[in-house]
């Protein structure tokens, strides 16, 4: 496995993820509800959000890091 290297400061990035064997990450509405909560509190204060899509099986989501 390889070292992750740190997002930079003003930064633009696409960041997603999939499910195992593209199994569901969301099963019931409150889940989409939970990861936009999660979301806003650890990563709205230090990114600018352009857009993002959460789906049955995956999210993507795109933004810069604040500078």
């Amino acid at each position: 496995m390889t070292n992750p290297v740190p997002l930079q400061c003003g930064g633009c990035y696409h960041i997603y993820s999939r499910g195992n064997n593209r199994m569901p990450i969301f099963f019931e509405e409150r889940n989409y509800v939970y990861f936009l909560k999660l979301y806003a509190h650890h990563v709205a204060s230090v990114a600018d959000t352009f857009a993002y899509c959460l789906l049955g099986n995956h999210f993507s989501l795109s933004g810069a890091h604040q500078i």
